[in-house]
C-alpha cells in the first residue's frame, strides 16, 4: 500500500516538486546570509555601523524572500492568488495593529533623516543612555546604571531627541557666585588661569566668560570650557575643583545665601539668654 502510494507521488512528480523546493529554501537561506554578509563588507568604507545593519538585514530576508516565492512557484502554487490574499491580509492586518503601522513609519524617517546612529549618547525627555539598536518599531537604549529601555519610533518623532554625542566637542557651563566685594576683572583672570593649566580644556574655542548680573547674594557669573566629547565628564569635575582651590589660594569669597530684615515703625528687640552656671 505504501509503495503504491509512494510510485503514485512519483508518477505525479509531487515528490520531485517538493525536494527542488526544498532545496531551493535551502540554498537560499545560504546564498541570503553570504549575499548580505559581502554586500555589508563591501559598503563598510561608505556606510556607518548603523547602515551595515539595515542593509545586511534587508538584503538578507530580501534574497530569502525571492527564493521562497520561487519555491511555492515550484511546487506548483499559483502566486497571482497568493498575492492577492496577502493583499487582504495585509490590509486586515493594517486596521488592525495602526500603532505598529505607524511606528514603522515612523521608523522608516528615523532611517532616512539619521538624527542618531548606533552608539551614540541621546537624551529622550527624562531618559538618557546609548543607542543599542534602531529598529523598524522601537530604538533601545542602554541607560549610564545599565538598564534597557525600549522606545517606540513614533514617540520619538514626536518628541525633542538631544545627541550628546553628534559633534567632537562639547561645551561646559559653570555658573559661579562671587562676593559684592570681589574684584570681577581678577576673578576672571583668575579662572582664565586655571583654564589654561588644565590639559584637558581647549584652547580653540576659547573659554567665555559672561556676566550674567546682579544676584540677591552674589555676583553672578558664568564660565564656559571646550573639552572633547570623550573628556566631557572629567573636566566637568576638575575644572570646578581646581576653580575651588584657586579661589581658596587667592582669598576669593563664594558667598552663601544671605536675607537681611528691615524693621518696622517698632524697633525690634533682641533677647539673649546664656546658659545659667549651676553650683
Amino acid at each position: 500500500m505504501v509503495i503504491e502510494k509512494i510510485n503514485a507521488m512519483l508518477d505525479s512528480g509531487t515528490l520531485i516538486q517538493l525536494l527542488r523546493a526544498s532545496s531551493l529554501l535551502v540554498a537560499g537561506f545560504f546564498i541570503a546570509k553570504l549575499a548580505s554578509l559581502g554586500l555589508t563588507r563591501a559598503a563598510k568604507n561608505h556606510l556607518d555601523h548603523h547602515q551595515s545593519i539595515m542593509l545586511r538585514r534587508g538584503s538578507y530576508y530580501l534574497i530569502l524572500i525571492l527564493f521562497f516565492i520561487t519555491a511555492l512557484h515550484q511546487m506548483g502554487f499559483n502566486l497571482s492568488v497568493l498575492l492577492g490574499a496577502a493583499g487582504i491580509l495585509s490590509v486586515a492586518i493594517g486596521f488592525a495593529s495602526q500603532t505598529s503601522a505607524s511606528n514603522i513609519i515612523s521608523g522608516l524617517f528615523l532611517i532616512t533623516e539619521r538624527p542618531f546612529s548606533v552608539g551614540d549618547m541621546i537624551r529622550v525627555g527624562t531618559t538618557s543612555g546609548e543607542v543599542l539598536s534602531i529598529d523598524l518599531l522601537s530604538v533601545k537604549l542602554r541607560t549610564f546604571d545599565n538598564l534597557l529601555v525600549r522606545i517606540p519610533n513614533e514617540t520619538l518623532i514626536k518628541s525633542e531627541v538631544t545627541n550628546m554625542t553628534r559633534f567632537p566637542i562639547r561645551r561646559i557651563d559653570l555658573l559661579i557666585g562671587i562676593a559684592y566685594k570681589e574684584d570681577v576683572r581678577k576673578v576672571r583672570t583668575v579662572m582664565e588661569q586655571v583654564a589654561d593649566e588644565n590639559p584637558l580644556c581647549l584652547e580653540e574655542p576659547k573659554p567665555l566668560f559672561i556676566f550674567l548680573g546682579f544676584g540677591d547674594s552674589s555676583l553672578n557669573l558664568q564660565f564656559s570650557v571646550w573639552a572633547k566629547r570623550e573628556n566631557f565628564l572629567e573636566l566637568k569635575n576638575t575644572i570646578q575643583i581646581e576653580i575651588k582651590e584657586a579661589f581658596d589660594a587667592h582669598g576669593i569669597e563664594i558667598p552663601f545665601p544671605q536675607r537681611s530684615l528691615t524693621p518696622g515703625a517698632e524697633p525690634l528687640s533682641i533677647k539673649i539668654v546664656g546658659n545659667e552656671q549651676r553650683p
